[in-house]
């Protein structure tokens, strides 16, 4: 009797395909041609146009001789040329490079060098430091501007472009699933970015992994706060298209707008950092506001405070955490809801909403460990170690960093850097970023719970902590705090604060007053705020 591996069943065009985000945009123009995809303010484009305009776009790269392994960068908020470039640039065989808008010239430069950018696609409103960061390179790189109110002359224009394209032509087939779709660079939260290079496959699974978690489906409408260059928007560019949802843009974050369109959209579906869900818990809400139906929010990186997490039900949202990296194509892990959790008072659900919990289901594993050995550790709550991941939703490394590649695949698993805990019952809780754990007279301090007590005191908006240098004990928790418009307090009575809320040994010894310096996404830079408690 024959074995079945010798019976020459091998893969064929019939029955393999490589995996690609493309093919989503191919079956929802297919299943939706009529059905709005986009909405920007006045503007509305179905699936067919959005489908038209992204095959226009590839062509017309296509044409300039732009094509398999080039890099597009592009730099502009969260309207619909970011959706079209998802698309149209992979399916030229083109590399996507979304550059982070608050970024300056001298770092965009550098990005564009490194990534070797044959065309930037910018927005009329980052033209001048585009142009700037241009300036500064050894090489001329062509701009096509994403147009505004005024006509820009000295460049092409990105609705020219387009209208050089031809959607009929055929595209390039994808060869390969592991070929790179999208080139990233982190977010400077470090200090150090680096370019995390993403495939096609796993940009693919991470979408679906998506859509499945946020129960995304053709009646979904996904407002869009979290900032599109992001991780490609978490992925949620591709998952939304997926379903065949909608995309409702926004150019700018600011409260007033979200609830207008929620209001205007019937959005279904947002996400952001906590510290957007604090400006939204924080904000006026409309006279009369009142949702029909709750709104499902997001929410990625530190967990919310419970203060927020209850100020954000109160106004009609439902919040789901999550937990990703750049060089996880974005969300990874996730808080699993369990229905007999929803009747428990808002302080434990807080707290096992404040899980990661466990991997995305088409992450293929997460373990904590011991980061040197790669050991895990027991499930106890407890005992601290690494996060580690393994999976087809992990980058395919750092370009031209070799180096660093080595260490983040150690042992054959993904080194998040990120410390935390997993549970009896087997769910993950982060704890803190290696460097951000305090250690004060031996003892290790976690930040995000310091953070967690701030949160609580009224007169709190946001809040962070860092190691300070201490004589004595090493290193002692500073907060930098921001206060709500109009309230008062001291930094004394803040300690006091800390202090009959925790033990004492984890208190802040110091406390600075001031808006908190953030990245594009909404991360606080913690490593700016270890500079400004050193220099303290």
């Amino acid at each position: 009797m024959s074995n079945i591996y010798e019976q020459g069943l091998d893969p064929n065009p019939a029955n393999y395909a490589p995996l690609s985000p493309l093919s989503f945009l191919r079956r929802s123009a297919l299943a939706y041609p009529d059905k709005v995809a986009v909405i920007d303010e006045d503007r509305r484009y179905t699936y067919r146009e959005l489908s038209e305009r992204s095959h226009r776009l590839a062509s017309a790269l296509l044409r300039r001789g732009i094509g398999k392994g080039d890099t597009v960068a592009i730099m502009a908020p969260n309207v619909p040329a970011m959706i079209e470039a998802h698309f149209g640039v992979p399916m030229s065989g083109a590399v996507l490079n979304c550059l982070n808008i608050r970024l300056d010239a001298p770092t965009i430069a550098v990005c564009l060098a490194h990534g070797e950018a044959k065309l930037v696609l910018a927005d009329h409103q980052f033209l001048p430091v585009i142009e700037a960061a241009l300036a500064l390179l050894d090489r001329p790189v062509p701009v096509a501007v994403i147009p505004g109110p005024s006509p820009v002359s000295r460049h092409d224009d990105y609705e020219a472009l387009l209208a050089a394209g031809d959607a009929s032509v055929e595209l390039p087939a994808l060869e390969d699933e592991w070929a790179p779709i999208s080139l990233g660079y982190t977010s400077g939260t470090t200090g150090d970015p680096k370019g995390v290079v993403c495939h096609h496959r796993g940009a693919y699974l991470n979408a679906l992994g998506n859509a499945l978690e946020a129960r995304l489906d053709a009646a979904s409408v996904y407002l869009w706060t979290l900032p599109m260059f992001h991780c490609n928007g978490w992925c949620y560019i591709w998952a939304v298209t997926a379903v065949g949802g909608t995309h409702v843009c926004l150019r700018t974050v600011e409260t007033a707008a979200i609830f207008r369109l929620i209001r205007e959209h019937d959005v279904t579906h947002f996400c952001g950092a906590p510290v957007v869900l604090n400006m939204i818990a924080r904000a006026e809400k409309p006279h009369g506001w009142r949702l029909d139906r709750p709104v499902d929010v997001l929410t990625g990186g530190a967990a919310p405070p419970s203060a927020i997490i209850s100020a954000m039900e109160e106004s009609g949202f439902r919040i789901k955490h999550l937990y990703g990296l750049t060089e996880s194509f974005g969300p990874a892990l996730v808080c699993a809801w369990h229905e007999e959790w929803t009747p428990l008072p808002l302080a434990e659900r807080s707290r096992l909403a404040a899980r990661q919990g466990v991997n995305f289901v088409t992450l293929e594993a997460v373990k904590v460990a011991d980061p040197a050995t790669g050991t895990e550790c027991p499930a106890d709550g407890a005992t601290m170690g690494e996060i580690f991941l393994r999976g087809n939703t992990i980058m395919m490394g750092y370009l031209k960093n070799a180096e660093a590649s080595a260490r983040a695949f150690a042992q054959g698993w993904f080194h998040t850097g990120d410390l935390g805990v997993r549970h009896p019952d087997g769910y993950i809780e982060v704890k803190d970023r290696s460097k951000d754990i305090i250690i004060s007279g031996g003892e290790n301090i976690s930040s995000l719970e310091i953070e967690e007590v701030l949160y609580r005191h009224p007169a709190i908006f946001e809040a962070a902590v860092v190691a300070a240098p201490d004589e004595k004990w090493g290193e002692h928790p500073c907060a930098f705090i921001d206060l709500k418009p109009g309230m008062t307090t001291s930094a004394a009575e803040i300690i006091a604060f800390c202090r009959s809320n925790m033990a004492h040994f984890k208190a802040p010894r110091t406390v600075v007053f001031g808006p908190l310096p953030k990245t594009a996404t909404g991360k606080i830079q913690k490593y700016t705020l270890r500079q400004r408690a050193g220099a303290a």
